[in-house]
């Protein structure tokens, strides 16, 4: 699980085309650190994962394993999917909702 995290972050810092020194600076560690937690040579703090997570915009939430799979489709299905009986229609999607004008 905890090298999925990793990995989310490596590809969000990349994503914001921020070097590892930059996410560092930001977060208050040392560009050494950034890169051997994403190197896999670093088992980091929580409070490491976090400061990276802050600073790349995103949140780290704990999920039961049990439900990790439908959360990942939900995710997936961009909230489409609510686990509702056959023949009801799920709510409209909160991505939908958010990419609606006015």
């Amino acid at each position: 699980m905890t090298n999925d995290l990793i990995q989310s972050l490596a590809v969000a810092r990349k994503s914001t085309k921020l070097t590892q020194a930059e996410l560092a600076e930001r977060a208050g560690l040392s560009r050494m650190t950034v890169q051997r937690t994403e190197g896999g040579d670093l088992d980091p703090r929580y409070s490491t994962l976090a400061e990276m997570a802050r600073v790349l915009g995103m949140d780290i939430i704990a999920v039961p394993s049990s439900l990790r799979p439908s959360l990942e489709a939900f995710i997936q299905s961009g909230g489409k999917f609510l686990g509702q009986p056959e023949g009801v229609d799920a709510p409209p999607s909160v991505v939908d909702s958010l990419s609606r004008p006015g």
